[in-house]
């Protein structure tokens, strides 16, 4: 999809601070998607390979959407030389059901594992041992970036982590694992498709062994060449490690959608419906949320660009309306509602007036039921975070906020459905972990541009660190020196940067970053891909009955 909408729908080109930030990140995304440039991907076709983008856009089903998860990963480190951390991970449609794919990209030295290959590989096996959903690994690395290797090969969440995900989804989980040898695949790095159900090898550019010929030289003696030494033909006549010789990628690539086709599904259970347009369009959006993220705009017509027909069937709409909670469906798949209401919110009683955004003990207590019954009809939720944190303070610790909070906690925590995020604006304090935030692992987390996470805003953090400074010198009249302002000025200005939704990408606290227009797509299928495992979507894994 286009940057803008303009000319597609007859629409005017979306004006403002939402729009001023998708042209960014539009931006951001081009760059990285050329993965080594020009030059790199002419010498990825040279060699007679196709690029990891390439493979994939052949592997999808025509016109679906490729959900990439990872994208900005380390954008803003390593000067720039580590674009996507050299790895395309995501989630697709590959004839007709959802996959996950793991591409290394070539272009990036040689596909190479840095510290965050790692990170975001692991992030992608999870989705699938989750979701329950077959994985693609398309292999093309010249294994571990040695001058990294420190943030690569050891530790819990190290590369053996990959080979033990591997061996879960093998032996216990029953996950089909698909590994394409697509260009070398080196040393440790082997142990992925030879853990994996079945092994595609192409003709004359596909390398797989413990040791190149340079290392088997050096330790054994032995003079040897790559295609003889661990090829296509070798694994497949002589050493029967692999399972399929192809002849090119385009080969492969067929070859792999025959095997999906091939696979056995089980259906789920949910009543799905035909899907239905929203009450309005998507990029209204761009209009709804305010240039200034302090102020109010209303959630329900927020609700009306991303719910089939706009229809919200509210829960409890009259108690603690700071809070939505509601049963509705994104293009034909139930999902319940859990949103923060913006703006101020009168007491319908004649009591004091509540923020929008900050959850007070009734709320909390709403949603923890409502969580507690979408559970129990095993409904997927769909957090949309706008949330400044609890609120606090005489009334609130009366009321019991504390106990209210750890039941909502314990009741998101605890819920075995599937749960997505979708962080608008705020995802602040404690509030951002009881709407399912990232430590709490729910299958997919997104924001918009828009999205700040954080446990305070900039002008928070200036108060807590200067307020003692600045009540003195509001005392005597004066205004803080060149030198206070300076330090005001760049805490503020850390904290903005530090809040920015690219920020949370590039470290991997959110899968990705998507743009109003695409977010009844992205939405739809991460539920539909999270449907594939009618069991309990509880932590990375969850071991069969039998098993446990």
């Amino acid at each position: 999809m286009s940057a803008t909408l303009e000319g597609k729908t007859g629409a005017a080109k979306p004006e403002g601070r939402m729009a001023a930030l998708v042209g960014e990140l539009r931006e951001l995304e081009a760059k990285l998607r050329q993965g080594g440039g020009p030059k790199r991907i002419a010498k990825q076709h040279e060699d007679g390979k196709l690029t990891a983008r390439e493979r994939i856009g052949l592997l999808l089903d025509p016109r679906t959407r490729f959900q990439e998860v990872g994208l900005l990963v380390a954008h803003d480190r390593y000067e720039g030389q580590a674009p996507a951390a050299g790895v395309v991970t995501g989630f697709g449609t590959v004839a007709g059901r959802e996959v996950v794919v793991i591409a290394n990209d070539a272009t990036v030295k040689a596909g190479s594992w840095w510290p965050e290959t790692i990170t975001k590989m692991l992030r992608a096996q999870e989705i699938a041992m989750r979701c329950r959903v077959p994985i693609i690994y398309l292999v093309d690395s010249a294994g571990v970036n040695l001058p990294y290797q420190g943030g690569v090969f050891p530790g819990q969440y190290g590369a053996s982590r990959i080979f033990y995900y591997n061996s879960i989804m093998r032996r216990y989980l029953k996950v089909p694992q698909i590994a394409a040898v697509m260009g070398p695949c080196i040393a440790g790095g082997a142990y992925l498709p030879a853990l994996s159900d079945v092994i595609l090898m192409v003709e004359g550019t596909s390398f797989m062994g413990l040791g190149g010929p340079n290392l088997v030289k050096g330790a054994t003696g032995q003079s040897t060449d790559s295609e003889t030494l661990g090829g296509a033909y070798t694994h497949n006549a002589v050493s029967g490690v692999a399972h399929y010789r192809v002849r090119d990628d385009r080969a492969c690539i067929d070859r792999i959608r025959d095997l999906v086709k091939g696979l056995p599904r089980d259906p789920h259970s949910l009543p799905l419906a035909e899907p239905a347009p929203s009450a309005r369009p998507e990029r209204d959006l761009y209009q709804l949320l305010p240039e200034d993220h302090r102020q109010p705009y209303e959630m329900r017509e927020v609700l009306r660009c991303i719910l089939d027909g706009g229809a919200l069937d509210e829960f409890q709409a009259d108690y603690a309306p700071e809070m939505i909670c509601g049963h509705a469906r994104i293009q034909g798949v139930p999902v319940g509602i859990i949103a923060n209401s913006r703006g101020m919110l009168k007491d319908l009683n004649g009591g004091r007036p509540r923020f929008g955004g900050i959850v007070y003990a009734e709320s909390a207590e709403k949603v923890a039921y409502f969580i507690e019954t979408l559970n129990r009809h095993r409904t997927p939720i769909l957090f949309l975070q706008d949330v400044s944190g609890f609120m606090v303070g005489v009334d609130a610790e009366h009321s019991g906020i504390i106990r209210a909070g750890a039941h909502f906690v314990e009741a998101m925590a605890t819920a075995t459905v599937p749960k997505l995020v979708l962080t608008l604006n705020h995802a602040s304090g404690a509030g951002y972990y009881a709407m399912a935030g990232q430590g709490f692992d729910p299958d997919f987390i997104f924001t918009w541009p828009t999205g700040r996470m954080g446990v305070m805003e900039g002008d928070s953090a200036v108060t807590a660190l200067f307020s003692t400074q600045l009540e003195e010198l509001k005392k005597q009249k004066q205004q803080p020196d060149a030198e206070l302002q300076a330090k005001i000025d760049a805490v503020r200005a850390d904290y903005d940067r530090q809040l920015d939704a690219k920020y949370a990408a590039a470290r991997g606290f959110v899968d990705a970053v998507i743009c109003p227009e695409d977010t009844r797509a992205a939405l739809a299928l991460a539920l539909r891909t999270a449907l594939n495992n009618p069991g309990p979507h509880l932590g990375a894994f969850v071991l069969p009955p039998h098993l446990t």
